[in-house]
């Protein structure tokens, strides 16, 4: 039975309506990448799309990541609605939802075990271990698609050869059907396969979490037992988190059928809203589209509806619907209405359980309704509008549901014109050239406290005589130049981003090594040592954040050390090249005794501290986030002789590859 290698397969419905609304609510690139990796029917879309286009591009596709910059964002957001639509077709009952729930568990568990061995032993694409492990069962997909026993029977058997024939149909290379060909030789009869080969055959085994896998581990690589058993816990570990943030459930109350329904829900009311926006026109103001949706808002919801734009120094009531709309200012100060605290935070007002205002009950009295709901249209960076919707409380949450996705797809639909200058209101640009004069007035103010600081540091330092306290001021200075040129930079109209240039690394590791010093390393014992890279440094990102997770892991460090004392060092490299990206390497390493056990499982999950008092145990997990933030990566190795955290942070400027990259020698 051949395949077409375009073939439709079932995705878990939350997985699928996940992809959806971080298509929708324009989600970054990356976000996308990962809900969409994760899922077996999802990712074999994309390489069999990924595969017509890959003619104009040099190389054979080895990542998932790689597969969707062939497609581009365009065709991602169509295969991902396309997707969610046939997901309503499969007519699957709840066994069959449980039965695919289970098989994305193992598919996933492979797909990270291959990835943590690639990278484990040393094999280059690590990506492409992970992508293979994701798709080494896809025979089994099939076969709960098939419409006849017989069908059903022959995939489940065969499944190898069927995974082997789709990876050579999407040109992923014959070493990779030979991945998928062999995943099931003896681990006796791979021990002199291919690397690619081992990776995935091992992988699967160690996805099960029996013996046979560890003794496989040990035939097929040489790994212990013991770390064999800790990838599989780590493993494990991790796709109940993935599993938890997707909102899949991993016990037997997995229901399927809810979830499909609410994917149903959605795409409906996306459908709603689209259709209801028809009405956009290029080249109209964004008062004309307030006034427009109001009216559009009405009719999808039923409800009466006000809509009131920015005019001034104003919000104008320029829309009404079932009533002749009075000419209405209000200030767009916070009173404690609704509608001016929807303005003002960006997000929907319920005016159930408040007190009203006056402004409350004049529009309650327009809306004729017994209570209401204020709606903002964000649009970049302000707030374009402001809906208040007549409402009742048996109907609120499914009203609020459907305006606030209408109005979040209005505000991106704003955004888009202003960015491209379809927009051109003049009552806009004259309050945005009122901010900014504003702005620059609050700089100006807090500038003067700071230039008397300075003044004060400066006199201070020629009364004395100490070389180290002279130092010491001059960091401080240094420190309060850089909060003023800053704040000048705030107050400038048209300016960049805060590090376009981006931030030295070097740079901050000896400055905050030369303010730690005395605070962390002044007992004689303990000694902090920098081996810094003479090529740049430059990472992109905000110096703040950068500079909490230096000075958190240099505490760490320095409290690692014993009594007797002990070295922490500060090693940067640069470039580094992993994951085809260019990345600026940190190490911060220690000469303790390492990290007990016990802590680290949960390395950085808030947990107790075993630190005592004056402690809370977050700081490893505030790194993670910061470092995550930054669109970095950590890790941690630890032993009886000391404890190091690498961490990779995007060099500025750095350069995804594309297939269209040809390879240099330093890339090999």
């Amino acid at each position: 039975m051949e395949l077409a290698p375009d073939l439709q397969l079932p995705s878990l419905p939350e997985v699928t309506l996940r992809a959806l609304e971080a298509c929708h609510d324009d989600a970054s690139f990356q976000t996308i990448s990962g809900i969409i990796s994760a899922d077996t029917g999802l990712v074999g879309r994309v390489l069999s799309l990924a595969n017509l286009t890959t003619e104009s591009h040099e190389g054979r596709i080895r990542s998932i990541e790689q597969a969707l910059i062939c497609l581009g964002p365009q065709r991602l957001r169509s295969l991902v609605l396309t997707a969610a639509l046939n997901q309503l077709q499969f007519g699957l009952g709840n066994d069959d939802w449980r039965q695919i729930r289970d098989f994305w568990r193992h598919s996933l568990t492979t797909a990270l075990t291959a990835r943590a061995l690639a990278t484990l032993t040393g094999y280059p694409y690590p990506e492409e271990a992970f992508m293979l492990g994701v798709l080494h069962n896809i025979g089994e997909l099939v076969a709960i698609k098939a419409t006849t026993p017989d069908a059903r029977q022959h995939y489940l058997n065969n499944q190898s050869e069927v995974a082997a024939d789709l990876v050579s149909a999407w040109g992923l290379g014959p070493m990779a059907a030979d991945a998928m060909r062999y995943q099931q030789a003896a681990p006796e009869e791979s021990r002199d396969a291919g690397h690619l080969v081992k990776l995935i055959s091992l992988a699967t085994r160690l996805a099960l979490s029996d013996a046979a896998g560890i003794a496989a581990a040990d035939t097929v690589f040489g790994l212990s037992e013991e770390l064999t058993r800790e990838i599989n816990r780590r493993i494990a570990h991790e796709v109940t988190g993935i599993a938890s943030s997707l909102g899949i459930a991993l016990d037997d109350n997995y229901d399927g059928e809810r979830a499909t329904r609410e994917l149903q829900e959605v795409i409906l009311q996306q459908a709603i809203v689209n259709q209801a926006l028809d009405f956009a026109e290029p080249g109209q103001t964004t008062d004309s589209l307030i006034a427009e949706a109001a009216n559009s808002l009405g009719l999808i919801t039923g409800s009466s509806v006000l809509g009131f734009a920015p005019r001034d120094k104003f919000l104008a009531l320029i829309a009404g619907t079932g009533t002749d709309a009075p000419e209405l200012t209000i200030s767009p100060n916070p009173g404690g209405s609704a509608l001016t605290e929807a303005f003002n935070t960006g997000n929907p007002v319920k005016l159930t359980g408040r007190n009203r205002t006056v402004l409350d009950r004049q529009l309650l009295s327009l809306l004729r309704t017994p209570s209401m709901i204020a709606i903002p249209v964000n649009a970049g960076s302000g707030c374009a509008g402001v809906f208040a919707l007549g409402s009742d409380e048996t109907r609120q949450d499914s009203t609020l549901e459907l305006a606030s996705l209408f109005s979040h797809r209005l505000g991106q639909i704003v955004a888009n014109r202003q960015a491209t200058g379809q927009i051109t209101d003049s009552a806009e640009n004259l309050q945005q050239e009122l901010d900014r004069q504003q702005l620059r007035k609050q700089v100006h103010e807090v500038n003067n406290p700071l230039t008397i600081i300075r003044q004060y540091i400066y006199q201070l330092r020629n009364r004395l005589d100490d070389p180290d306290v002279h130092q010491e001021l001059d960091i401080i200075r240094e420190e309060l130049d850089r909060a003023g040129d800053l704040l000048q930079q705030m107050g400038q109209k048209g300016t960049g981003p805060e590090h376009a240039g981006g931030i030295s690394l070097n740079d901050e590791l000896d400055s905050l090594s030369r303010i730690v010093e005395d605070s962390l390393f002044d007992d004689g014992k303990r000694r902090l040592r920098l081996d810094l890279t003479d090529n740049p440094a430059l990472v992109s990102g905000p110096a703040s954040a950068l500079r909490q997770v230096i000075i958190n892991l240099l505490r760490n460090a320095s409290e690692a050390l014993p009594e007797s004392g002990g070295t922490v060092t500060l090693r940067t490299s640069a470039p580094v090249w992993q994951n085809q990206r260019t990345w600026v390497e940190l190490e911060i390493s220690d000469t303790g005794t390492g990290i007990p056990e016990a802590v680290r499982d949960k390395l950085f999950a808030p947990v107790k501290t075993t630190k005592g008092d004056g402690h809370s145990g977050l700081g490893l997990s505030i790194v993670k986030q910061l470092v995550d933030d930054m669109d970095g990566i950590i890790a941690c190795r630890t032993g009886s002789g000391g404890t190091t955290f690498r961490i990779l942070l995007p060099a500025t400027l750095h350069k995804k590859k594309t297939p269209d990259d040809k390879p240099t020698g330093t890339d090999q």
